[in-house]
Protein backbone atom coordinates (compact mmCIF):
# COMPACT_ATOMS: atom_id res chain seq x y z
CA UNK A 1 0.00 0.00 0.00
CA UNK A 2 1.22 3.48 -0.85
CA UNK A 3 2.33 5.27 2.36
CA UNK A 4 0.46 8.44 1.36
CA UNK A 5 -2.83 6.50 1.34
CA UNK A 6 -2.23 5.38 4.94
CA UNK A 7 -2.29 8.99 6.10
CA UNK A 8 -5.59 9.89 4.47
CA UNK A 9 -8.56 10.57 6.75
CA UNK A 10 -11.48 8.14 6.55
CA UNK A 11 -14.01 10.52 8.11
CA UNK A 12 -14.82 14.20 7.94
CA UNK A 13 -15.19 15.50 11.49
CA UNK A 14 -17.74 18.14 12.39
CA UNK A 15 -18.92 19.72 15.62
CA UNK A 16 -22.43 21.00 16.34
CA UNK A 17 -23.25 23.41 19.13
CA UNK A 18 -26.29 25.45 20.08
CA UNK A 19 -26.09 29.15 19.34
CA UNK A 20 -28.55 31.73 20.61
CA UNK A 21 -31.16 30.92 17.95
CA UNK A 22 -29.72 28.16 15.74
CA UNK A 23 -27.61 25.04 15.87
CA UNK A 24 -24.23 25.65 14.22
CA UNK A 25 -22.18 22.95 12.48
CA UNK A 26 -18.51 23.46 11.74
CA UNK A 27 -16.10 21.04 10.10
CA UNK A 28 -12.80 20.46 11.84
CA UNK A 29 -10.65 19.72 8.77
CA UNK A 30 -12.47 21.68 6.07
CA UNK A 31 -13.65 25.31 5.86
CA UNK A 32 -17.36 24.42 5.99
CA UNK A 33 -19.82 26.03 8.42
CA UNK A 34 -23.62 25.97 8.34
CA UNK A 35 -26.61 26.29 10.64
CA UNK A 36 -30.18 25.15 11.13
CA UNK A 37 -33.18 25.62 13.40
CA UNK A 38 -33.14 21.95 14.45
CA UNK A 39 -30.39 19.36 14.78
CA UNK A 40 -31.83 17.39 11.86
CA UNK A 41 -31.97 20.50 9.67
CA UNK A 42 -28.40 21.38 10.65
CA UNK A 43 -27.14 17.91 9.71
CA UNK A 44 -28.93 18.04 6.35
CA UNK A 45 -27.50 21.53 5.71
CA UNK A 46 -24.03 20.25 6.64
CA UNK A 47 -24.31 17.34 4.19
CA UNK A 48 -25.40 19.72 1.43
CA UNK A 49 -22.64 22.24 2.23
CA UNK A 50 -20.02 19.47 2.22
CA UNK A 51 -21.34 18.10 -1.05
CA UNK A 52 -21.07 21.53 -2.67
CA UNK A 53 -17.64 22.20 -1.16
CA UNK A 54 -16.24 18.85 -2.29
CA UNK A 55 -17.80 18.86 -5.76
CA UNK A 56 -15.13 18.26 -8.41
CA UNK A 57 -12.38 18.09 -5.75
CA UNK A 58 -9.65 15.45 -5.56
CA UNK A 59 -10.27 13.96 -2.12
CA UNK A 60 -6.66 12.78 -1.74
CA UNK A 61 -5.39 16.33 -2.26
CA UNK A 62 -7.62 17.39 0.63
CA UNK A 63 -6.29 14.54 2.77
CA UNK A 64 -9.29 12.19 2.54
CA UNK A 65 -10.02 8.77 1.08
CA UNK A 66 -12.70 8.68 -1.62
CA UNK A 67 -16.22 8.78 -0.09
CA UNK A 68 -15.21 9.48 3.53
CA UNK A 69 -17.74 9.07 6.33
CA UNK A 70 -19.07 11.92 8.42
CA UNK A 71 -18.43 11.96 12.19
CA UNK A 72 -20.44 14.56 14.11
CA UNK A 73 -19.95 15.40 17.77
CA UNK A 74 -22.29 17.68 19.62
CA UNK A 75 -22.17 19.79 22.74
CA UNK A 76 -25.35 19.65 24.80
CA UNK A 77 -26.52 21.81 27.66
CA UNK A 78 -26.44 19.89 30.95
CA UNK A 79 -29.87 18.80 32.17
CA UNK A 80 -28.84 18.65 35.82
CA UNK A 81 -28.01 21.65 37.94
CA UNK A 82 -25.00 21.03 40.16
CA UNK A 83 -25.02 23.01 43.41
Amino acid sequence: MDSTKKNLHHVIKAFINKGDRYFIAECVDLPVVTQGKTIDETIENLKEALSLHLQDEDFSELGFVPNPGLFISMELEPELKVA
